[in-house]
């Protein structure tokens, strides 16, 4: 009997926070370097549910392991909905295959929230390197096996995959030099400490229109309208080539379902906002939104399929 009325309080607790929900503070925890895709995303997103709630909306960065420290975190917060993670989707659910011992569990200790959008990847090299399009930087890759240096985000995110299923079906070979987020690998390659990266285009492009970087290709399944110029990288010998930054908002397993109801609403009114919108589209990137459970069922279909490409390509990490 102590039990049964022990779980009503319970219930009826969770109920009454869901009713008064926000009434604190909300942090978004980005779990990379700022500037990077998750990071501009969430910091638009952010004066939005400020509006709408008036609730302070606080973005905190915590870099590390890909990812997988802000990740963990957000794991083993409160559920509460209180605090969030808004990250690159794909990097999470790959994290699987390729850490064995993660601390967390990607489609179970999660509660998927919302997709918030999809910026395509661009694959692109310092200016110095002299090749136009995908023919010449294969061509390249393959005269000088391994020499050319990838800049990743991060051992095993969705970038650094791009470019394994790339050279797994060009027959080629580089050497991945991992960096703390997109933004350090943008600046590693603008710079000249790597030649060639796959990065989210809306973190990327802004290097590509101040001449730091030159295009080569969009991993999208067409052109993109703000960069019409810029082949697909399918149009270039690589057909059905589709990668890009998914990124989402998941919270603690357990929220409350009332909590991801309310935050599922008003970030998908947010995100299709006609200011985010054509802000977003002017940057590369699709406002994709959806449904909780759209987004779980999206999220394990994406963990089996890149769990094949990492077992077929043979890839270690280390």
């Amino acid at each position: 009997m102590r039990a049964w009325f022990a779980l009503g309080l319970l219930i009826a607790a969770f109920g009454a926070a869901a009713q008064t929900y926000p009434s604190k503070p909300i942090r978004v925890v980005v779990p990379y370097a700022a500037g990077g895709t998750s990071d501009i995303l969430a910091r638009a997103i952010g004066p939005k549910l400020t509006e709408a709630w008036n609730q302070p909306v606080i973005v905190e960065n915590r870099p590390g392991a890909n990812g997988n420290v802000g990740a963990e975190f957000v794991s083993k917060s409160a559920p509460d909905g209180y605090t969030l993670l808004l990250t690159d989707l794909g990097g999470l659910v790959i994290s699987a295959s390729v850490y064995p011992k993660l601390p967390f569990n990607p489609s179970k200790d999660f509660t998927p929230i919302v997709m918030v959008s999809y910026s395509p990847h661009v694959l692109a090299v310092h200016p110095d390197v002299q090749v136009k399009d995908v023919k010449g930087l294969v061509a390249m890759a393959k005269a000088h096996p391994g020499k050319l240096n990838f800049a990743i985000s991060g051992i095993g995110g969705a970038p650094q995959l791009a470019g394994i299923e790339f050279a797994q079906r060009m027959g080629i070979d580089w050497t991945y030099i991992p960096y703390k987020g997109g933004a350090d690998a943008v600046t590693a390659v603008a710079g000249g400490q790597a030649h060639v990266l796959f990065n989210g285009m809306l973190a990327t492009w802004p290097s590509v229109t101040g001449g730091r970087l030159r295009a080569l290709g969009i991993s999208s399944a067409q052109r993109v309208p703000s960069a019409q110029d810029t082949p697909t990288v399918a149009e270039q010998g690589l057909p059905g080539f589709e990668t890009g930054s998914f990124q989402g908002v998941v919270a603690a397993p357990g929220t409350p379902r009332d909590i991801v109801t309310r935050l599922n609403a008003e970030l998908t009114r947010a995100l299709n906002s006609a200011d985010m919108k054509e802000r977003f589209a002017k940057l590369g990137t699709e406002v994709r939104t959806g449904s909780p459970e759209s987004l779980g069922k999206w999220m394990t279909a994406e963990q089996a399929k890149w769990a094949k490409v990492i077992k077929d390509s043979g890839t270690k990490f280390d």
